[in-house]
């Protein structure tokens, strides 16, 4: 398979193939010409990859979780322990965005939304304290 076909298989673009083949996700192999000939074990890991990363799984953790993938010896706490952490990672970027949303929805009842030029909610960004 080339490139393209690669990229619609998998629905990863071409350009984020050439970056994961860049940081050392993929080694396809090169014809003559110097194409990259992708095989469907290449398929598989970009099909894998990117279901990963719309988990939200960072490159790094990427990385970790393909070479578990493809260590027959592994063993699932490995995995597992990878898992929960991002579990917890994104807990608490939930947390953080209700914070937000909680500041953001009283500064909104605060201001007058009339002609008036005070605004809490500029007085508040102007604030240097949180």
């Amino acid at each position: 398979m080339n490139i393209g076909e690669v990229a619609e298989r998998s629905g990863i673009p071409t350009k984020t193939i050439r970056y994961y083949e860049d940081i050392g996700f993929l080694h396809p192999k090169r014809n003559e010409n110097g194409y990259r000939i992708f095989e469907e074990t290449e398929l598989h890991k970009l099909t894998f990859i990117g279901r990963a990363r719309s988990l939200g799984f960072n490159i790094e953790e990427c990385r970790a979780l393909l070479a578990l993938y493809e260590d027959k010896e592994r063993g699932s706490s490995d995995v597992k322990r990878i898992a929960a952490e991002h579990v917890r990672e994104i807990e608490a970027k939930i947390s953080d965005l209700l914070a937000m949303r909680d500041t953001l929805t009283h500064l909104i009842n605060a201001c007058a939304g009339d002609h008036r030029p005070d605004c809490p909610i500029l007085d508040s960004l102007s604030n240097a304290k949180h």
